[in-house]
Formats: C-alpha cells, structure tokens, sequence
C-alpha cells in the first residue's frame, strides 16, 4: 500500500502529454528509417508491422490500468487516454501504409478486406475503434454522459481482441510472440471478471463470531 501511494504521489506531478511526444516522435523516425532503406529489404512491410504491433501494445496497456488500480491501487488512469490515442494513431499509419505504400490502389482496399478474413479481422477492429478515438475528450463525455460515454468505450474489449487475433493470423509459422499478445488480452479482459475480495472486517471486542 504504501509503494502504492508514493507511486500515485509522484505520477501526479507526470503530465500525459510527454506521450504523444514520444509517440508521434517515434512514429515520423521509423518511418524516416523506413524511408532510408534501414528496416531491413521490404520496408514497407516491415514499417506496416511495426506500426501495427505499437497499436496492440498501447492498447494492451491500456487494459493493463484498471485491474492494476484495483488489485494493486496504483492508479495510472491520467495517461489511458493518451495511450488510447496514440494506439489509434499508430494504428491510422498501419492502415495507410497497408493501403496507399503496399496495395497502391484504393480500388483494391475493399477487395482485399472481403477477400482476405485477417484483414477482415484487422479492419473490424480499427472501425470499431474510430468512435473511441473521435470521443476521447471531456466535451464528448458531457454530450454523451458519463454513462453512455462509458458503454460506447467498452468496444475497446471486441476491438483489441479482435487486434490480438489478426495479429496471430496474420503471421506465417505460428510463431509465441502473437499468442503471447493473444493470451495477456484474454488475461487482462478475463480477470475483469473476477470480484475484488474485500479485506475482511474485524468483528468488534466481545461480538459473539460464528
């Protein structure tokens, strides 16, 4: 408890905007490298991959805050939107690298999203994560209630499992790393599930116990 709170104390003084710093930092430096032919003989490919596998590892993150602030009180929920933004927006490039860099034909973009179930897949989540994007701001959450705001974002469950899946379609050979992702997103929404146990209460002195 108390690692707890000195942790909560100095996050308070941690703004979320060094996030989308780094993120949007990261994002324009590989895809300078992609640019430079320094991300290996397919660029594009590997530019679209590694777009693609930073939007699942914000998004898992952003899964990771609320079963560790209630297992642990360790509250880190400032930064969730911030990581859900910059997912979206890595996930963006994703999805335009794939369709401007290596189909190079928008014509094509519909074929190939009904023809192949991965991207069919892959395509389900990002449209299910555009209303989450849009309505990640206190002006939305007043328009829609903090209820309603509250069930609309819960598509972020399908919509990072749905992730988890394409990427484990996605790669040839079964390798562990997409199962790994797969199963810390199943973890992660299952152990919602599961109650808090609550401290039991002492009875008073002289109570009679059963």
């Amino acid at each position: 408890m108390a690692l707890a709170q000195r942790i909560n104390r100095a996050q308070r003084v941690l703004p979320a905007w060094p996030i989308y710093l780094i993120g949007f930092g990261w994002m324009g430096w590989l895809f300078w490298l992609g640019l430079n032919g320094d991300l290996g003989p397919e660029p594009i490919n590997a530019l679209e991959r590694r777009y693609g596998l930073l939007a699942l590892q914000l998004l898992v993150a952003t899964l990771v805050i609320t079963p560790l602030r209630t297992w642990t009180n360790i509250s880190l929920i400032k930064y969730r939107r911030a990581l859900g933004l910059m997912a979206f927006a890595f996930l963006m490039g994703h999805f335009l690298v794939w369709a401007l860099l290596d189909l190079q034909s928008l014509s094509r973009i519909g074929v190939e999203i009904v023809r192949r179930p991965y991207i069919t897949i892959g395509f389900a989540a990002f449209v299910l994560l555009i209303p989450l994007a849009v309505t990640s701001n206190n002006a939305s959450i007043r328009r829609l209630g903090a209820m309603g705001w509250r069930k609309l974002h819960k598509l972020t469950y399908p919509a990072i499992l749905l992730g988890a899946v394409h990427f484990v379609w996605l790669v040839k050979g079964y390798p562990l790393e997409p199962f790994l992702y797969l199963g810390a997103v199943i973890a992660l929404l299952a152990i919602r599930l599961v109650p808090k146990r609550r401290p039991a209460m002492r009875a008073p002195a002289g109570a009679v116990t059963r």
